[in-house]
Order: structure tokens, then sequence, then C-alpha cells
């Protein structure tokens, strides 16, 4: 039995983690859970699933449940606290899922303390690739992706030689990876005007069940872009032998192209169980319950090449990409502190990746950052961005 921590319990990679655990007992303990705000529903988890650690990032949240959790109940807070609870000495696998760069410090207490991560939280290689994979080779830690796109290229590699858990690659074999995307609630629709769309618009994702932030990602492609930067990391990949291409259908998650032209495609429906399924399972496959695929009933796959004049978050991902340094961090940041913006309503869907490239623009580029190298970029990212959006 694999015991498991999961840090973002509450949101949608959280809660389908614990489906899992429920699809196949007697293989998994759940030890602790970490929620950022979400209280109530992390007391409801930890009754249900009897766990004695929980960490809130929050503190007024984790004061809460202080007052409210039955005794016997440890409840840790703040960044600090997610750490302890990611780092726990019984844990073997650590799920994260926490939204952005607030899963950072956690991943590298898990690294350290030499667990398994199942990793949902791209920003973390997006803002600190180098940091993290340094981390990983001194401990040993395993890295499996969870984003279902990165969980089909690791699917795709696996058995090639040289290729591994931790940020190796299949080198020369490998030609290029093909991310795909469902396009957002706007890909296949060129007749919206950007200016016009409203919050409720663009958190209207046509295939997945997302939180607020990564559906107005999907709808601007940022998430694409987010994705082309944790491949490099995670493949150890070129930037310019990553593709994207959109595939509304959402049943081919990812494809490799080898150098014999041959490409290798990962399929499954549109169902974030499946790589979190495999990510806790590695390297065995059981049978977990999950909907089975009727390829005659499905219908057409269509693929085609993003529009990048209409996306513009595409292209500054790669250019943060291709110059590396700090601007990873720096694109992460100010998109971060830009969502929130138009999610409050303060700025216009255009001005999230307007803001972006101001504040790319306006940044000192720092190469091979260290962690506080990383953290202050970040820092400095989302300041400017306020002042930008006003």
């Amino acid at each position: 039995m694999k015991r498991l921590v999961i840090l973002g319990s509450t949101g949608s990679i959280g809660e389908n983690a614990l489906r899992v655990v429920k699809a196949l007992p007697g293989r998994f303990q759940v030890v602790g859970l970490a929620a950022l705000r979400n209280g109530p529903r992390l007391l409801e988890q930890a009754a249900e699933f009897k766990v004695q650690d929980l960490a809130v990032g929050d503190p007024e949240a984790a004061g809460w449940c202080r007052r409210t959790a039955p005794t016997g109940l440890r409840v840790h807070e703040g960044t600090s606290g997610l750490s302890a609870v990611a780092a726990l000495p019984e844990a073997d696998i650590v799920i994260c899922s926490v939204v952005g760069l607030a899963g950072l410090e956690p991943v590298l207490a898990a690294i350290r303390a030499g667990k398994r991560i199942a990793l949902a939280t791209k920003e973390v290689l997006v803002a600190a690739g180098n940091v993290v994979q340094a981390a990983c080779a001194r401990s040993g830690s395993e890295l499996i992706p969870v984003d279902s796109e990165h969980s089909a290229i690791f699917q795709c590699l696996l058995g090639h030689p040289g290729f591994g858990p931790c940020g190796s690659s299949a080198g020369t074999a490998v030609r290029r990876l093909l991310l795909t995307a469902s396009g957002g609630p706007f890909g296949l629709k060129p007749e919206v005007d950007f200016d016009r769309v409203t919050v409720a618009e663009a958190l209207q994702h046509p295939r997945w069940n997302m939180g607020r932030k990564i559906s107005v990602d999907s709808a601007t492609l940022m998430n694409k872009g987010l994705e082309v930067l944790e491949a490099r990391w995670l493949f150890d990949m070129p930037v310019d032998r990553i593709d994207v291409v959109i595939h509304p259908e959402s049943i081919v998650h990812s494809m490799v192209e080898f150098a014999d032209g041959s490409v290798l495609a990962q399929m499954s429906l549109p169902d974030m169980r499946y790589a979190i399924q495999f990510a806790l399972t590695y390297p065995d496959r059981v049978d977990g319950n999950l909907p089975t695929m009727d390829l005659v009933k499905l219908g057409p796959l269509t693929f085609r090449s993003p529009d990048r004049g209409r996306f513009p978050c595409l292209e500054l991902a790669y250019r943060a990409a291709r110059t590396g340094g700090t601007l990873p961090a720096v694109l992460n940041g100010a998109n971060e502190a830009a969502v929130a913006a138009f999610l409050e309503g303060r700025i216009s869907f255009p001005g999230i990746w307007q803001t972006v490239e101001s504040v790319m623009e306006r940044h000192q580029v720092m190469p091979d950052p260290d962690l506080e190298a990383v953290v202050e970029a970040d820092r400095w990212s989302r300041a400017m961005a306020g002042e930008v959006s006003g």
C-alpha cells in the first residue's frame, strides 16, 4: 500500500485524485491533505479518509480549521505548513495540484525528503525548472507528470533507452514533441471580439472542468505556453522541438515524433483520472474502473495549427522559453497577476497578454537563477503587473 499526500486536495485535480483512491481500495492510504483556503471541504475529506495531518495556506482559514477540527487532527499553517505535510516521513507519493507558484516550496520540501512527486502544478517547473530538476538529481526523487499532455508524452517515451522519470530524455531518438490543445472556448471561434469577452465566457471551457485561473489560461492559450515550458524541463527537450497543435476533441492527449518519422500518441477520454491514476500506479497499469473508449462512436479527430496572431500568449511563452533565466518566472508571475485582475473586472481579456508582454519587456533577465532569484523575479513581476494594469 502506498501512502499519499495531496496538496490542493479541494481543487479539481485533488478531488479526482481522491476518486482514484476510492476506486482502488487497498492500494493507497491518504496520510496528508492540504488546501489554500477551503477549510470546510478539507475537514470533510479528512473525516472521510481518516487523515490526521492537514495544511491550510491561508492563516484565517487555518485558524477556523483549528477551532473546528476534532481533537487529534493536526492543522499546519501557511507555506511552511504545506511543506511540513509534503515532507511527512510516512508519505511515499506527494500529489501537487496547488495553484500557481504557491506549490514551489512544498514540492522542494517533498523532493528533499525523497518522495515521488505527481506534479500537476506546471508553474513549479515553468518558473524554477532548473532548481527543481537539480533538487531531484540530488535526492533521487521521481517526478511524474499529471497534466494529461505531459502524462501522454511520458507514456509514449517509456521504454526508450535513456529515458526515465527525472527529467532525462530519449535524446536523438526524438525529433519533436507535439502538445495537443483543445483551443479553449475561443480557439474555433474567429468571430469572437476579444475586447468584449466577459469573465463568464472565458470560464466556459468546452471539454474540461477546471479551476478559474487555469480556465482563463486555456482561453488565452497561455496554459499551452506554460506546458511548453514545463515539457522543456520534464523531457530535457529544446523548446524549438516542442510544437502545439489544436485538437478540439481532446482525445489524443499528446504525441511524440521519433527520428524515423514514426509518431506515437496516447489517447483516452477527456477525464483527468487517467493521468492521475497512472502517476500513482506507475510503472504498473491497473483497472480503476475508468470509462472505456469506443473509437467508432467518437467520430473524426481533427488537428490544426494555433492562430498565434489571435493568441499572443503562446508566442510570449515561447519567447520566455528561448530566453530562459528569470524570464519564465516573470512570464508566470505577471500572468497570474493579470488573470486575477481580469477575473476581478479590472482589465479586459486582451489586457492579460498586454500586461504580460509589458512586464516582460521591462525585465532585466538573470541567467541560471537560484531559488532566491526565482522568488524575487516572481515578486517583482507581480508588482510590476499591478503598475502596468493600473
